[in-house]
């Protein structure tokens, strides 16, 4: 899917506390708690404290929840690091699976 096909998907903006896991380097797990900024089907954005690098396979936990994938982009903003994951093609979000309490969607404010 194309950076173009990606922004057509409907994007939720966010705020809620989620736990984020990843593999750096070899074989080292971490562990933080990161701020969800917005989700959609195919990925998330994650407000953290400390960089993640590209690629990375990472998981995120919303609730209860669990969604893997991997680092799309990682870019240092005023308060912190935002970090994009890219979910696994058979992981992808819904409100089914995680319905994060602070869910907004902006196009509604938009009027479409």
């Amino acid at each position: 899917m194309g950076m173009k096909d990606r922004r057509l998907e409907s994007r939720y903006l966010c705020a809620d506390m989620v736990r984020v896991d990843w593999v750096h380097g070899e074989n080292e797990f971490r562990t933080a708690e990161g701020v969800l900024e917005d989700i959609c089907s195919p990925g998330a954005c994650v407000q953290m404290e400390q960089a993640i690098p590209l690629g990375a396979a990472i998981m995120l936990t919303i609730g209860g929840s669990d969604f893997t994938g991997s680092v799309c982009y990682c870019v240092l903003k005023d308060f912190g690091y935002f970090v994009g994951i890219r979910f696994a093609e058979d992981d992808s979000w819904n409100r089914d699976r995680a319905n994060p309490q602070h869910l907004f969607n902006p196009q509604v404010l938009a009027g479409r």
